[in-house]
């Protein structure tokens, strides 16, 4: 699964490489120390044949002290012989380790999008089971497969079209080559919406900055306060400083479940008593973030439903106020989109677009549904990127969207 979230170079190479690299840098030095004793093994045990009398007062025999003279010498020999595996070791082990975390990662993906992946695999495999070639039959059952999933009447209208010309042209034949095509299409989409606007990495900010203000928006009941607990708990595990703001003043719930993740995570938390401005609490975390020297503050924002009007107006006076204390800031506005709520999470979305500047989205609960192909609508009509997607209720289960990964664990 690698690292959830970097912005210092130095960080990021250094556990980036695996260690590899860094076995191979010190490896030279520990030869160059080591070896010392070696060489001049030969030259001391010469004064102990050549003058023996030195031997005499202690009353030792030229042999006795050759023999203690060696055993001087011997921790050295093996001194070398240990320093090659020592060097070797880390760059082996990590070299084993990563595949099995990648595998791992995999693996909860798969699991995740388990329900997704019957609904459409499953169904392509019943619609050209037992047929020999694929027929406009074939074609519909696709289409309803695809459309089942939400991944949208766009999306899938293109796919069968690229899908029909193939057939026409008897470059498509089965069952495999069929979800190649549909893979394909689906991993271009994401790619796309990943480098088409909006923020796809922290790194795109440069490290002076601090702190890096992430706002996340959504309707309440998408994961909202969730997700921010997640984020914050995953970040300060690699390493960062984490404050939290809790900004959204107009739901009393609201502070309390995020002081509950707050204290979990070990995260200061700034709030203020219901009703009080947003910017105003907004205010107050910056001035506290730069007092602190914090790396990252994470802002709630109010989460009344998408259409109400002054929810623009709000929205816009913290981003004034970010902006004036922190260079650029808000850096990344994230939108919580719930994966179980299918295509009305879509309106919700563009809904959102228009009152705030989303650079991306965070998918929750896609391990709760059938149609998680609505990652793919949503990333096709908005063009952005999805930053981080739920597999879990645990802290660990708020990932890194991985595309490829994404589109491997709906067909494999």
């Amino acid at each position: 699964m690698g690292i959830f979230w970097r912005r210092k170079k130095d960080d990021f190479i250094s556990l980036g490489l695996s260690g590899a690299d860094e076995a191979r840098v010190e490896e030279p030095a520990q030869l160059t120390v080591e070896p010392s004793p070696v060489v001049a093994e030969p030259v001391v045990a010469e004064p102990v044949v050549i003058e023996p009398e030195t031997v005499k007062p202690v009353e030792i025999t030229s042999e006795q002290w050759a023999d203690e003279a060696a055993k001087l010498f011997e921790p050295a020999k093996p001194s070398i012989q240990s320093s090659q595996p020592a060097a070797a070791k880390p760059a082996l082990e990590a070299a084993v380790e990563e595949p099995v975390v990648e595998e791992n990662f995999f693996s909860r993906f798969r699991k995740a999008v388990s329900a997704t992946r019957e609904n459409i695999a499953t169904r392509i495999e019943d619609a050209v089971k037992g047929k020999k070639q694929i027929d406009e039959a074939t074609l519909e059952e696709l289409e309803e497969a695809l459309i089942g999933a939400d991944i949208g009447v766009q999306t899938t209208m293109e796919i069968i079209e690229d899908v029909r010309r193939q057939v026409n042209r008897q470059s498509l034949k089965d069952v495999d080559e069929l979800k190649r095509v549909i893979k394909r299409h689906l991993l271009d989409i994401l790619e796309k919406a990943e480098h088409a606007r909006g923020v796809a990495a922290e790194t795109a900010v440069g490290e002076d900055v601090r702190p890096y203000v992430m706002m996340v928006v959504g309707v309440n009941g998408t994961g909202k306060t969730t997700t921010i607990g997640k984020l914050a708990q995953r970040i300060k595990t690699d390493g960062y400083d984490v404050l939290i703001c809790a900004a959204d003043t107009f739901r009393a719930a609201a502070s309390d479940q995020l002081a509950i993740w707050a204290e979990r995570a070990g995260v200061p938390l700034i709030q203020q008593k219901q009703g009080t401005d947003p910017a105003a609490v907004l205010f107050d975390s910056l001035k506290s973030a730069k007092a602190r020297n914090a790396d990252v503050l994470i802002v709630d924002t109010a989460g009344r439903l998408h259409n109400k009007a002054n929810l623009m107006a709000e929205l816009e006076k913290m981003k004034r106020v970010a902006g004036r204390e922190v260079q650029s800031a808000p850096h990344e506005t994230l939108l919580v989109v719930d994966a179980v709520t299918g295509q009305n999470g879509l309106s919700q979305a563009r809904e959102f677009m228009k009152a705030a500047d989303v650079t991306g989205l965070v998918l929750t609960k896609l391990d709760g549904t059938a149609k998680g192909g609505i990652a793919v609508a949503i990333a096709k009509e908005l063009n952005l990127p999805i930053r981080y997607c739920g597999i879990g209720e645990k802290a660990d289960d708020l990932v890194v969207f991985d595309p490829k990964t994404y589109v491997d664990g709906l067909f494999e």
